[in-house]
């Protein structure tokens, strides 16, 4: 049997004496795009926190590629191949859409040209500072760095909210265009269930810091969706 690419086992994590994660454990396949869904504050935006080791586990262990992670410092996760697109964007303000680019870069496919190419709104603006864009345009910023970082396992944390239906709909391609056409492993959080059920094959869905429902998207049913996710 193949060994998972991302595993977490029974996950406990707390910002000082408040837990948040409650023996959270789910697997992802190399290739594999899933979808990390639930209400705010249900714990969502802590277990990609966890995974990119920007919060501490009280227990639990977090494995990526065979690796043991759990004890490691950000950077040092960073380096097996974690790609993050963080909520609220958090672009370099002060500097151009190319400095931010090329500050991230590692060898690989994902390059300058190739971010443009995905993003011809960028290529356009390499020389303006990203504090001066469009929210839309940030957040094509943020994922364009992050792909950059040529990641094994991209993570995108709210990559839409707040953004014009229009924007919505070109980060939503361009995420579809990069998650299945290089078999990147993918683990998206958002609210928009009619774009998640086109993109991802599976859902894990948390309730108030424990997981509830880990299977295939075809699988959620109306009445979980009205449950645990409040549509």
């Amino acid at each position: 049997m193949t060994a998972p690419f991302l595993s977490l086992r029974d996950v406990f994590a707390a910002y000082g004496p408040a837990e948040v994660l409650f023996d959270l454990s789910f697997d992802l396949a190399e290739g594999e795009i899933a979808a990390l869904m639930g209400r705010n504050g249900m714990g969502k935006t802590t277990t990609i926190r966890s995974i990119c080791r920007l919060q501490r586990l009280t227990h639990g262990a977090i494995h990526l590629d065979g690796h043991d992670i759990t004890r490691l410092d950000a950077h040092e996760a960073a380096r097996l191949g974690l790609g993050l697109v963080p909520e609220g964007r958090r672009c370099f303000a002060p500097l151009t859409v190319e400095e931010n680019l090329v500050v991230a870069a590692r060898p690989g496919h994902w390059d300058l040209a190739r971010v443009t190419d995905l993003f011809p709104r960028l290529g356009e603006r390499l020389g303006q500072r990203a504090g001066s864009l469009s929210g839309g345009e940030q957040q094509m910023l943020a994922i364009g760095r992050a792909l950059m970082t040529n990641p094994r396992l991209l993570l995108l944390d709210e990559a839409t909210e707040g953004l014009a239906p229009l924007i919505r709909q070109e980060i939503w391609a361009a995420i579809e265009a990069v998650a299945r056409g290089g078999g990147l492993t993918t683990l998206v959080v958002d609210k928009s269930l009619a774009e998640l059920r086109g993109l991802a094959s599976r859902a894990i869905v948390l309730e108030k810091g424990r997981k509830v429902f880990d299977g295939a998207m075809g699988d959620l049913t109306t009445d979980l969706c009205e449950r645990y996710l409040g549509v």
